[in-house]
Parts: C-alpha cells; structure tokens; sequence
C-alpha cells in the first residue's frame, strides 16, 4: 500500500483476487470506493508506546489526515511522539484534558488494555470516532459500556483486528465459502514465542507501568494480547460465536513474578459441533503462529497463504508405484509386526491462495478504511459486532482457565 492510493488498491486487489471476492464481508473495498470528500480527517493520538508508533508510521502512508495532538502519561513516549509527529501537534499528559481542548475529529487509542474502555467511552461521549486496539475491555461489562457508549453517540468504533483487512485472508474467507474444503469441521490456531515478554524498566516503581502485560490488574496476558486475533478469524470464518469454552493455563517457564499465564490450551465449541483448539506459549517459538481451517475437501494455513487438497491427484506413475506396493504388502505376511500402519501426513505441497502476495498484513487497509468512515460519518455495525464477540470469546477463555470450569457464552450482552 506505501505509495499507493485507494483507485491503486482496488485494481490490485481485484487482480489478487480475481475480481469475484465476496464484497459483504469486505467492508474495506465499499468505503474506498466511495468518493473522496476531500475534507481532512483531525486526529488525536492516545498512548504512543509500542503500537501506537506502529500506527504512526501507518499513518503517514495514508492521505487525508492531519495528527493535531497526542497524549501519553511516559516521559519518553511523550517526548518521542513530539518528534515523529513534528511540533505542531499539541502534547498532553492527561486525554481528558486534550478531549475538552483539542477541535478533532477522531483519536486512535493505543494505550494498555485496562484503558481501553473508559478512555473509548469518554471519547464517543466527547462526539469523537474511536479507533481502539484490541482487545476491547478486561472484562463483559467494559465491552458492553463501549459498545452502549457507540450506540449512544451514534459515533464510528473499530477494533484493531487487522485480519479483516488481510487479502490473503479475504480471498481464503471467499473459497471457504464456496465449499473449497466442504465443513469446516476444526480450527487450529496457534502463536507461539520465546521471549519473557518484558521489558527493561529503569526505576522499580515504573515496573507495572511498563511490564503492564505481566500483571492480572492491567491486562489479561496471552489471551487479549495475541489469541483475540486468531479467536476473531474463527468467529469470522464459522460465521458462528463458540457456545463454550475450556482449558488450562500455567506459569511453566518465566517464574519471574509475572502473574499472567505464559502458556495456554483451550478448546471453543461452536454450534455445530466444530471445535477451535487454541494454544500459545512464551518458551518456544519453533511453530510460530498460524490458522489452520480443516475440512473433509481440505486444509488452509492462513498466515502462510497456502491451500492444501485432502486428496491430490498422484503424480505421473505413481498409481503403478501403489500397485507395486500393495501387491508385495499382500504377497508377504509379515510376523511379529506391527499390527497397524501410521497416517502419514498428506505430501500435498498445497498451493498459494493467492497468486502475489501483498507486502501488509491488513493494518494499512484498516487505518485507511476508518479514515475513509470518518470522512463519510459511516458506521458499519458488522465490523462493530466482530470485534465485540471476539473480545467476549477471548476474556471466556481467561476465565475458563482461571476459574478450571467450562464458561459459555454470556447472557444479556450489548450485542
């Protein structure tokens, strides 16, 4: 997308996709093809640790808009967001301070997860559109007061799940649908790292400020962090939201003080009897991160933008290979043997969902389609309704773990 506009994108992603993409579930490709207004969109920044200096530097590959103020509580965030954003931007320590003073339009909300719902909620009560980080809130009732506040201000809300806007993914999501793998009958996803996931602190008492992941007050670990992606492609892709959820969870290897799990395993249950199983871990990264959709046609690996055929057709001479074999297997009586034959994995060497890969994992597309929103006030409840379920489903499975119980889905939600 650098360098690039939206007339570009759509050309491209027509040609990666063979024009035919399911345009109900590409909210993206409908915004940008409304004209452009020309009005630019005012911004304000809240939190620029980490993220939020990754949706800077988005920003500055997208037309449209202009970034008037930030706000972060960290000296050296504050001071490092100055300089990227340059010295007309207004700098504040305090959001509530630069929602009263600051004429804008939107804020882009990328500050730890307890802060997510009161600073959303403020925010659309101020009149503002929210572009909010994922996930949602630490628990029902947070997602629920963000999603009452939308309704109540009328106001745009995305969730940074930037899958969504993933064009391997979208083209993946239009062959499922068109029985490419038949059922889907499991999901298994997984992120997996080696690292302790913390971060140098240089005095004691900034310790839960900046290692904020670490502890059960400021976040919910793992599960909010990386597996919120991966449960909203489930719910996205089944078209469904799990009816239960159980697992486990430990502190198996970073025996440092941390209190949230460094290793998780759950199984979702859907309707329909499907099941996602999900895992995530901090002492092996050997597997990374993947999505694997499975069905009796099929398998997809969605990270890797692969397809796989559960049965290929065999190569030139290999039916006469198998011929071979199996009359020496029933020629020969073998004793003492075993007395059962491995499956072995599928030899398929798959092929790519599409044909070139574009250089982004989404996070453009979705900071360029909230822009494009806010310049056409348009609100999409669908993008709303994904990331309020899967921010629902990803606290069900802390919870589960937690608590060692089944938890289903709960009752009386916003949504």
């Amino acid at each position: 997308m650098e360098g690039s506009n939206r007339r570009d994108f759509l050309k491209t992603f027509s040609l990666l996709t063979g024009g035919s993409v399911l345009l109900g579930h590409v909210p993206l490709v409908n915004e940008m093809m409304a004209q452009d207004t020309g009005r630019t969109v005012k911004l304000g920044i809240i939190g620029i640790g980490s993220r939020g200096k990754y949706h800077l530097e988005v920003l500055e590959m997208i037309p449209g808009h202009e970034i008037t103020c930030f706000c972060d509580n960290y000296e050296p965030h504050f001071e490092r967001a100055q300089k990227l954003i340059g010295p007309h931007a207004r700098g504040y320590y305090n959001y509530k301070e630069m929602l009263e003073k600051e004429d804008i339009d939107a804020v882009v909300i990328a500050t730890p997860l307890f802060e997510h719902a009161r600073m959303t909620i403020d925010s659309l009560d101020a009149g503002l559109h929210v572009f909010c980080e994922k996930a949602m809130g630490m628990n029902y009732q947070e997602c629920n007061d963000m999603v009452e506040a939308q309704k109540r201000n009328n106001r745009i809300l995305h969730i940074g799940h930037q899958r969504l806007y993933n064009v391997k993914y979208l083209k993946a999501l239009e062959d499922i649908r068109n029985d490419l793998l038949g059922k889907v009958t499991q999901i298994r996803a997984y992120w997996h790292r080696n690292s302790d996931w913390r971060r140098n602190v240089p005095s004691p008492e900034l310790e839960r400020k900046i290692n904020w992941r670490l502890y059960l007050d400021y976040s919910r670990g793992l599960m909010t962090e990386l597996a919120s992606h991966q449960i909203q492609v489930a719910n996205w892709i089944l078209e469904e939201v799990p009816e239960c959820v159980w697992g486990a969870g430990s502190i198996n290897y970073w025996k440092d003080g941390r209190e949230v799990y460094d290793n998780v395993n759950l199984v979702y249950k859907y309707p329909g009897d499907t099941h996602l199983v999900y895992d995530s871990m901090t002492s092996n990264k050997k597997y990374g991160f993947e999505e694997q959709i499975l069905g009796p046609k099929g398998t997809m690996e969605l990270e890797m933008g692969k397809k796989y055929k559960e049965f290929p057709p065999p190569a030139p001479g290999i039916i006469q290979l198998i011929n071979d074999l199996e009359q020496r297997f029933f020629e020969t009586v073998p004793i003492g043997g075993a007395s059962w034959v491995p499956e072995n994995p599928s030899e398929d060497k798959g092929d790519y969902i599409i044909d070139e890969v574009m250089e982004s994992d989404g996070s453009i597309m979705q900071m360029e389609a909230f822009i494009s929103n806010v310049k056409a006030n348009k609100i999409d409840p669908w993008l709303i309704r994904e990331g309020f379920y899967a921010s629902i489903a990803t606290l069900m499975g802390h919870e589960a773990m937690m608590n060692n119980s089944i938890v289903y889905w709960p009752e009386n939600l916003a949504l």
